[in-house]
């Protein structure tokens, strides 16, 4: 008889995009290693940019999964100037409150069946307080599956040193029971050995999201023949880069950083840029490059597009749609932020895997870090720093010259694949039952 994992998740269909895909790829897979997945999630009400509906995304749920959801309506999540004010004051928001309250609540009534393991998915992080809580009522062992790396995440940028150690306080508080921590990437697991001393025995383990193979033997998406198209999908974080270049100086003076961060990179500024540059050198390519940002865009990002007329801007694409059009790329492109020599990043953007999986080649303005090594082991990928809009350049003009060559089918490497991070997954699992 399979064992129950009782899991939070917050981030779980119909929402979609890729804070789900982590929960999807558990709840699919966990029954083939002997746990079967009890879920606690929100109504999936709430939507912005972050959390598209994705109803599509049910059909990787197997049947008869038992699925608790707390009732709605979600209150509204702060934005703009609100969520800033709060943020400096350090003023909880109602939406964290609600949802950690909530999840209690109903992981109350999934576990009157049973339950020997409490698996959280600390997105938002919120959840890892609602998990503590929940584990020790039930006298259950708990996993925090944070995926990025919290209060040590080189994006989660903050005022003032004050706001940062209460930040890491916070985190060492939620996860100070935690019997296992799984990150997504080495580094951040080694992070966390090295800020967290006192967790030091428990298990700290690094599991790719990775990607579904079969996700991936759909047809490639229509497009016009004798046209580079280069795809980026997900999110891009202009406005926030921009507000960061502004306030960086401040933040330094008040460490509010660590490190140095540039999120501005993490957005399609050069990559643009780039592109303008071919065109100025070489006019034949006038109407044969075409850039598809496919997501959730802001008035900032819009504005940064201006009138370049070789920019497509699909919008919020369905799981399946945009695994198509990753299929049509002839180049890939993956952004991430800057960060100074000698630093290695903490996150593995979950768009990784899937332009891994899709089999184009792949233009990665990339920091040192996992994403980094992951990409140079692929052989699929031309690799350049961040802001390098020339060695960008140079990479685009490489890919016009092979404008209507084919590419081979994606592969991605075995321990890469979906199935293989949830087996360890539930070996974590095995582990701390015991």
């Amino acid at each position: 008889m399979p064992r129950r994992a009782l899991m939070l998740a917050r981030q779980f269909p119909p929402i979609g995009g890729a804070g789900v895909q982590r929960s999807v790829g558990t709840v699919r897979h966990l029954p083939e290693f002997g746990w079967e997945p009890v879920v606690v999630t929100g109504p999936a009400q709430h939507v912005d940019r972050f959390n598209p509906q994705d109803p599509g995304l049910l059909g990787a749920i197997p049947q008869g999964t038992e699925v608790h959801r707390l009732p709605g309506p979600e209150p509204a999540a702060r934005s703009g100037r609100r969520e800033r004010i709060d943020r400096l004051l350090q003023i909880p928001a109602p939406w964290g409150r609600w949802w950690a309250d909530g999840a209690l609540a109903a992981g109350r009534a999934a576990a009157a069946a049973g339950g020997d393991v409490l698996l959280v998915s600390c997105n938002p992080y919120e959840t890892a307080l609602a998990g503590a809580r929940l584990a020790a009522e039930l006298g259950l062992p708990w996993i925090a599956d944070l995926e990025d790396p919290w209060a040590l995440d080189d994006m989660r940028v903050h005022p003032t040193a004050l706001h940062r150690r209460r930040d890491l306080r916070q985190m060492r508080d939620a996860l100070r029971t935690a019997d296992a921590v799984i990150m997504c990437a080495d580094e951040a697991a080694a992070r966390v050995r090295r800020a967290l001393p006192e967790l030091r025995a428990r298990i700290i383990t690094s599991i790719p999201i990775g990607a579904e193979p079969e996700d991936f033997e759909v047809a490639p998406a229509a497009r016009e023949p004798g046209v580079l198209r280069i795809v980026h999908t997900g999110t891009i974080h202009t406005e926030m880069g921009e507000r960061h270049r502004e306030t960086r100086r401040v933040r330094r003076l008040l460490g509010g950083s660590a490190i140095d961060v540039d999120v501005l990179t993490r957005s399609h500024l050069f990559l643009l840029q780039a592109v303008d540059r071919v065109l100025r050198a070489d006019p034949a390519l006038a109407g044969r490059i075409e850039v598809v940002l496919a997501g959730g865009l802001t008035p900032g990002d819009r504005a940064a597009i201006g009138e370049r007329p070789w920019v497509r801007t699909p919008g919020l694409l369905p799981h399946a749609a945009s695994v198509a059009l990753l299929r049509s790329a002839d180049l890939l492109f993956l952004p991430m932020y800057d960060l100074p020599p000698g630093q290695r990043a903490r996150i593995v953007p979950y768009k990784t895997y899937e332009y891994l999986a899709a089999g184009a080649p792949i233009l990665a303005a990339v920091p040192d870090g996992d994403a980094r090594d992951m990409l140079a082991a692929s052989g699929r990928a031309a690799l350049v720093r961040p802001a390098d809009v020339t060695g960008m350049a140079d990479a685009v003009r490489a890919a016009a010259a092979r404008i209507g060559d084919p590419h081979p089918a994606g592969r991605l490497a075995p321990e890469l694949e979906r199935r293989a991070a949830v087996k360890r997954i539930a070996a974590v699992l095995d582990a701390v039952a015991r």
